[in-house]
């Protein structure tokens, strides 16, 4: 049986981890792209394009009705990954949802476009994820908890049930929520921290319990 091809946008070590187990689900990578001109090339068997301008001739190059893509950029850039999804889309590729196959996802989550779960992570009951969020390994979303556009759960991070999070926020490695809180947007919440009280919008906290210790500078649209 023919494998759909792939793309992915994104070229350093999560889309070595997003290609691992997605070729064995049946998909074929068959490009990469990077916006970082000088990144170096980690696969000889598919092509590297870097920047927009390269996208476009790749376009142009033959048909690719039938491709399918994931925006492989992690770290607190969901900003990005939601602007790069939108343009993919607007070219007509259309977005996957990745599940690896150790993780857990309840029958009745919910999981926006362009989400990946990786391995040994956890989305519970009646969960929500918007377009483009990253449940990364080992983490867990737990029941009724909602996550907005571009959210990274890092690997190791626990989210309690109920929790909310708004748009493009990183809940670090190892960091935990605890139930009924919620993280504002564009919110970074530093590694290893314990969330025992509401974090506003557009900061960094940190600590246990995670107290907020500047704004967070990154592009919020």
């Amino acid at each position: 049986m023919s494998k759909t091809p792939l793309i992915l946008w994104g070229a350093a070590g999560h889309a070595k981890v997003l290609r691992e187990f997605l070729e064995p689900a049946g998909y074929r990578l068959v490009a990469l792209f990077d916006n970082d001109l000088k990144r170096p090339a980690p696969y000889n068997d598919a092509p590297l394009y870097r920047g927009m301008r390269e996208f476009t001739t790749w376009l142009t190059q033959e048909s690719h009705a039938d491709c399918c893509f994931l925006i492989a950029v992690g770290g607190a850039r969901g900003n990005e990954r939601i602007q790069l999804h939108e343009q993919l889309e607007r070219h007509g590729l259309k977005p996957i949802v990745a599940i690896h196959p150790s993780a857990f996802v309840a029958e009745n989550a919910t999981l926006g476009s362009g989400s990946q779960i990786l391995a040994h992570a956890c989305v519970c009951v009646d969960a929500r994820l918007g377009r483009c969020c990253i449940v990364n390994t080992a983490a867990t979303v737990d029941h009724e908890s909602e996550l907005e556009d571009g959210v990274h759960v890092a690997p190791g991070a626990h989210l309690c049930g109920l929790v909310k999070v708004g748009a493009y926020s990183l809940i670090g490695p190892g960091a935990v929520v605890l139930p009924r809180v919620r993280v504002g947007s564009n919110a970074i919440v530093g590694a290893g921290s314990v969330v025992t009280r509401d974090i506003p919008d557009g900061v960094v906290a940190f600590g246990s319990p995670a107290r907020v210790i500047r704004e967070n500078r990154s592009p919020r649209s």
